[in-house]
């Protein structure tokens, strides 16, 4: 699966740099899409999609079905394959076969109830995060491709609310729902000095291998920057000095070291604070056409799909609706994919001394929701609107 989770990182990465605003998505949750269509597709379609799926045509169908079963395989995450067909729309058996057995459903001839039933499947396979599909259904709507997925994890040690007033910044003056915790493990800690500027990540550990890697640039650093230099220390692609190694003073983005009198004798602490939030987002895949593979499958002049049906097809739209919490007891997040073809107490004494990392993350940043194991980013985000203190 190493091939698999390469390629879907490298378009989280390509999509993190159109990233402008605050934001969520899944490249998790477009890929096999966009992979079933390349292997169905001809032409330039047939190479544009390649392209942006980065594995050729022949094999992406299944990298596909080796991405949907390594989601299904993974604790706290939950994924699905939706197809629905027009019933006069006759799909190669070749094609068809490579899907879910149970994947398949029918587009009846009335339209309100089948965008009912769809908006549906959507947010029962979220779990009620995403309400409804991310593509409205309409008259001559042949085809309907859709994937969804959602994902938590509980921390292994929760966080304490607190109130975070940021002194400088964007977020200055404003009263924010913080969230504090301190642990004796330095090296959840890392500063690297990537080619657009210096980023600190700290990394989040859930309890059933899920982690959230929280992000923050140096000043001035784009969101793209940002993440994509994440996704770079995540591939183990940069170097990074972990926080039992970085020099006192300020070290990083966001981050000081210095000698504290402790209660104890550990030698090493990290104490991260940062801001909870809840973050949506709906992405139209076509603005981004070309990111996706999608420029002239979308041209509904002619038909780019022979290896899907006999019938002439082009894509008629494509979107994502995502969502992304984080809290003091956890995270979770979800995504809807779809594509749709047309026609065309007092003082404490402290004996002892020890050295604090302290990062705090009190202005805008990225985060990256990681399959521990696998390295597979599940879900990114860019957070400019943190939750306000209650």
């Amino acid at each position: 699966m190493n091939d698999t989770v390469s390629a879907v990182n490298a378009l989280t990465a390509r999509w993190a740099r159109q990233t402008r605003q605050g934001t969520v998505f899944s490249a998790a949750g477009v890929w096999p899409l966009l992979a079933f269509l390349a292997d169905g597709a001809t032409g330039p379609a047939r190479d544009e999609l390649t392209r942006a799926v980065g594995m050729q045509a022949d094999r992406a169908a299944a990298g596909a079905r080796e991405l949907l079963a390594g989601l299904d395989a993974m604790p706290g995450v939950e994924s699905a394959l939706g197809l629905w067909t027009d019933r006069a729309l006759e799909l190669r058996e070749q094609w068809a076969a490579g899907l879910p057995a149970d994947a398949h459903g029918v587009l009846g001839p009335d339209v309100a109830a089948s965008r009912e039933a769809l908006d549906a499947w959507a947010a029962k396979r979220t779990g009620g995060l995403v309400e409804r599909m991310p593509v409205r259904l309409a008259d001559g709507a042949r085809l309907v491709l859709a994937t969804a997925l959602a994902l938590r994890t509980d921390w292994r040690h929760p966080f304490r609310e607190t109130v975070l007033r940021p002194g400088s910044g964007p977020w200055q003056g404003r009263a924010l729902a913080g969230l504090h915790r301190s642990s004796v493990r330095p090296d959840r800690i890392g500063v690297t000095a990537g080619p657009d500027g210096a980023l600190t990540t700290v990394k989040v550990p859930g309890g059933n291998g899920l982690d959230v890697h929280l992000l923050l640039g140096a000043e001035g650093m784009a969101p793209g920057q940002v993440l994509g230099t994440g996704i770079g220390v995540l591939e183990r692609a940069l170097p990074v000095t972990t926080g039992g190694r970085l020099p006192y003073g300020p070290a990083g983005p966001g981050v000081v070291v210095e000698r504290q009198p402790s209660l104890t004798p550990d030698p090493t602490r990290l104490d991260v604070t940062t801001v909870g939030f809840t973050v949506r987002a709906d992405h139209d895949l076509l603005q981004l056409h070309g990111l996706f593979g999608l420029s002239t499958a979308a041209d509904a002049r002619e038909g780019h799909f022979p290896g899907i049906s006999a019938a002439p097809l082009a894509i008629g739209a494509a979107g994502q609706s995502a969502v992304a919490e984080f809290g003091p007891l956890g995270f979770r997040a979800a995504a809807v994919t779809a594509v749709l073809a047309a026609p065309g107490g007092g003082p404490p004494q402290h004996p002892y001394e020890s050295t604090v990392v302290r990062a705090v993350f009190d202005r805008p940043f990225g985060f990256l929701a990681v399959h521990r194991e696998t390295r597979l980013v599940l879900a990114a985000g860019w957070i400019t609107d943190p939750a306000p203190a209650a």
